[in-house]
C-alpha cells in the first residue's frame, strides 16, 4: 500500500511528530509512505524509512494561527502559497497513493485550507480512487463559532470515508472538545495514543539500568550525577518560555534537587541565552534532547504544559507530573487534556494563570510525593491501531472502487444484450418543506428524475402542499396514517396491523381523502405503510376504500394482488440496523446489481430527512451513472401504478 500524508505545524512539532510516528508504523508494515511536512524543518523528529517532501515551510508566532510567516518572519504572499499547493500536487502524482490522509484538517489549519482542498480534490477524482482520512489528535481547540463545525462536516462528508482519532474513546471522547454529530461520530476510528515506541523501549531500559542515557558524547558531557531531578519540557516553540523562566527561578529555590530544563530548537537563540545565563549549579539549560524520554523515566518530577505528544510521555512513563497548560489567546486544548489527567490522578494541574516560581515549586513538592502511576484506562497502542485502520479504510476503499465498475459493468452488458431497466425513486417521510427536502428536489432536477414523495396524511402541512404545486414533476403517495407503531414490544414496528382491522381501513380511508383534498392532482392513490409493512388481511380491502397501488421494499411477489398495481423499492443506502448512516457502499451496489436481473421496476428508497453528507454523496454518485446510462430509464411513479403497467 502507498500511503501520503499532509501535515503542517505550526507552533511545536506534536503535528509532525504524530504523524511521523503512524508513518513509520506503516513502513514497518512493509508499506510505501511519502510524509508531506508544510512546517519547519524538525531534525529531532524520526522519519526512518519514510519519504519526506518538505514544502516552502511557514511557522506562526504565539496563537495568531491567522498570519504565516516566511523563515524570514515576513507574511507569506501568493506566490509561496501557490508554490506550496503547486509542491503538494506534485508529490501526490509522484507517490500515486493507495490512501491519503490530511493531519488536523477539515477540524483545522483553515487558513491553509486550499492546499488541503487541492489534495483532496486530486485525491477524489483520481481512479481508482484512494481512500481519504482526516487525522486528529484526542482533544481539540473547540471552534470559536459554529459554522466551523458545520464547514468541517460539509468537507468530511463531501470528502472524507473515515477521521483518525488518536486517543481513547473511551477515556476522552472527541465530543468533549469538539461538536460531534451523530454523522461525524459514525465515522470516528479511535486508534489509541500514539508514541514514540522506540522512544518508549529506550525509556523502560533507562528505567531498568536506573541510570539517565545520552544520546550522544555532546549530551553526555551535561549530565550530572545521580540524584532526584525535576524535568523541565515545554515542546519546540517559544510558548513555553514563561514556564522556562519559572522553572529557572524554581530551581534556585530549590537547592536540594537538580533541575534539568530542556528548551525546543524553535526558541529563539537571544531567549535561549537569556534563560542559560547565571545558572545556579543545581540548573541546568540546554536544548532538547533525543533521549527526552529516557531522561523522563528517571526523573523525579516532569514539569510541562500539555500537550499532546508531552502527555502521552509522561502516560508511558508514569513519572509524576506537574502540568502547566498553554492557554494564551483562549487555547483550551491544553486545559482541557490536563484536567482530564488530573481528574484522573496523573498529573498535577497549575494553571497558567496561577504560574510563579514558588507556585511552581509547591507544585513540584506536591507530585514528588505521590508514586509512580500506571495509565490505566488510557489505550497506548496508537501505533498499531492506526496502521490498522489504515490497512481496513484501503481494503474497504478497494471494496468500493471494484463494486463500482462491476455495476458499470452489468449496466453495459445489459445494454449490449438490448435491455433496458426501468427504475422510480422514492422518499418516505416528507412532512413540510425543509433545506434537506429542497436538496433532495435539486438532485433529482440535477439528474432529471421524477420523484415520488410518501407523506403521512396526519403529518401533512399545509406548507407541504404549497410546495408540491410550485414543484409539479413531483408526485405525492400516501404513506399510512400517521407513522404510529402499533406493534407490540419485541416485534418490527409496524403501523398497519396488530390493531382492530376496520379501525385501521377507516384511517387509511380518511387519509387518502385528506390527501387529495391537499396535494389534489399530485397525490396517486398509492399506499406506502410505514416501515413497508402491512398486515396481509388489510390488502384485499384497500381497492374497495380507493386506492390503486401499494409500495414496500424487496422483491414483488406478483405485479397484481387484489386489483392493486405492486412496485416496490429495493436499494435502500441507509444503515437502519446501526442506527442510520450509510451502509458500506461495495454491499449497497452489489445488492444493486443482484436487483438488476429482475423483470420488474427497481425503486431507489431513501429518507431525506435522516441523510447525512455521506449518504448525499452517494446518491449524487449513484444517479450520476445510472441517469446518464443507455441501460437505464427512469419512470415517474404515475405510469408505473396503472393496471395496463401492471
Amino acid at each position: 500500500m502507498k500511503v501520503l500524508i499532509l501535515v503542517t505545524h505550526l507552533l511545536g512539532v506534536g503535528h509532525l511528530t504524530r504523524s511521523a510516528a503512524v508513518a513509520r508504523g506503516l513502513a514497518e508494515a512493509g508499506h510505501s509512505v511519502t510524509l508531506v511536512s508544510g512546517g519547519r524543518p524538525a531534525p529531532l523528529v524520526d522519519l526512518t524509512d519514510v519519504e519526506l517532501v518538505q514544502l516552502p515551510p511557514v511557522h506562526c508566532v504565539g496563537t495568531d494561527f491567522s498570519t504565516l510567516l516566511r523563515d524570514d518572519g515576513q507574511p507569506i504572499d501568493d506566490e509561496m502559497r501557490q508554490a506550496r499547493i503547486d509542491r503538494v500536487l506534485e508529490a501526490f502524482q509522484a507517490a500515486a497513493p493507495d490512501l491519503v490522509i490530511t493531519e488536523t484538517y477539515p477540524f483545522g489549519r483553515r487558513q491553509l485550507a486550499p492546499e488541503f482542498r487541492a489534495l483532496i480534490e486530486a485525491a477524489a477524482a483520481r481512479r481508482p480512487r484512494p481512500a481519504i482520512l482526516a487525522s486528529v489528535r484526542d482533544i481539540l481547540n473547540p471552534p470559536s463559532r459554529p459554522r466551523k463545525a458545520v464547514e468541517a462536516e460539509a468537507a468530511l462528508g463531501l470528502f472524507y470515508d473515515g477521521v483518525l482519532v488518536h486517543g481513547d474513546g473511551e477515556a476522552v471522547p472527541l465530543g468533549a472538545s469538539w461538536p460531534v454529530s451523530p454523522a461525524v461520530a459514525r465515522r470516528l476510528i479511535y486508534t489509541g495514543y500514539v508514541g514514540n515506541a522506540r522512544a518508549a523501549t529506550a525509556a523502560t531500559a533507562a528505567t531498568a539500568a536506573t541510570a539517565s542515557v545520552a544520546s550522544d558524547a555532546a549530551e553526555a558531557a551535561t549530565a550530572v550525577p545521580r540524584r532526584e531531578e525535576v524535568l523541565v519540557s515545554g515542546g519546540n516553540s517559544a510558548a513555553a518560555l514563561p514556564l522556562f523562566a519559572a522553572a529557572v527561578e524554581a530551581g534556585v529555590l530549590d537547592a536540594g534537587r537538580h533541575w534539568r530544563i530542556l528548551i525546543g530548537h524553535g526558541v529563539a537563540q537571544d531567549d535561549f541565552d537569556r534563560l542559560a545565563r547565571d545558572m545556579a549549579p543545581n540548573v541546568t539549560v540546554e536544548r532538547a534532547r533525543r533521549d527526552f524520554a529516557a531522561l523522563l523515566a528517571t526523573a523525579t518530577v516532569s514539569v510541562s504544559q500539555a500537550g499532546y505528544n508531552t502527555a502521552l510521555d509522561l502516560l508511558q512513563s508514569g513519572t509524576p507530573a506537574v502540568l502547566v497548560p498553554f492557554e494564551d489567546g483562549g487555547e483550551a486544548e491544553q486545559r482541557l487534556r490536563a484536567e482530564a489527567l488530573a481528574e484522573r490522578g496523573l498529573a498535577t494541574l497549575l494553571p497558567q494563570a496561577e504560574l510563579t516560581p514558588r507556585r511552581l515549586l509547591s507544585a513540584v513538592d506536591a507530585a514528588a510525593k505521590r508514586p509512580r502511576l500506571s495509565p490505566s484506562g488510557f489505550s497506548l497502542d496508537g501505533v498499531a491501531g492506526s496502521v490498522r485502520a489504515i490497512e481496513t479504510a484501503s481494503l474497504a476503499a478497494d471494496a468500493t472502487e471494484a463494486a463500482w465498475r462491476a455495476l458499470t459493468a452489468k449496466l453495459d452488458g445489459l445494454h449490449a444484450a438490448g435491455r433496458t431497466v426501468t427504475l422510480w425513486w422514492r422518499d418516505d417521510d416528507a412532512e413540510r418543506p425543509t433545506p434537506a427536502l429542497d436538496r433532495l428536489t435539486v438532485l433529482a432536477a440535477k439528474y432529471r428524475v421524477p420523484l415520488a414523495l410518501a407523506v403521512s396524511p396526519a403529518l401533512a402541512t399545509t406548507e407541504l402542499a404549497t410546495w408540491t404545486r410550485a414543484h409539479p414533476d413531483v408526485t405525492v403517495l400516501v404513506h399510512g396514517h400517521a407513522h404510529h407503531n402499533h406493534a407490540p414490544a419485541g416485534a418490527k414496528k409496524q403501523e398497519l396491523g396488530f390493531r382492530d382491522p376496520a379501525r385501521v381501513l377507516e384511517e387509511l380511508t380518511g387519509g387518502l381523502l385528506t390527501m387529495q383534498t391537499l396535494f389534489g392532482e399530485a397525490v396517486l392513490p398509492v399506499l406506502v405503510p410505514p416501515w413497508n409493512r402491512i398486515d396481509a388481511g388489510l390488502v384485499p380491502h384497500l381497492t374497495v376504500i380507493g386506492y390503486r397501488g401499494l409500495s414496500t421494499f424487496k422483491p414483488r411477489a406478483a405485479a397484481r394482488e387484489h386489483d392493486l398495481t405492486i412496485v416496490n423499492t429495493h436499494c435502500d443506502p441507509i444503515d437502519w440496523k446501526r442506527g442510520g448512516g450509510l451502509r458500506p457502499e461495495a454491499g449497497i451496489l452489489h445488492d444493486l446489481i443482484d436487483a438488476l436481473d429482475s423483470d420488474e421496476p427497481l425503486g431507489l428508497l431513501t429518507h431525506h430527512l435522516v441523510h447525512d453528507e455521506w449518504i448525499w454523496r452517494f446518491l449524487d454518485a449513484l444517479l450520476d451513472l445510472l441517469a446518464a446510462h443507455p441501460a437505464v430509464r427512469f419512470a415517474p411513479a404515475a405510469d408505473l401504478f396503472t393496471p395496463a403497467a401492471g
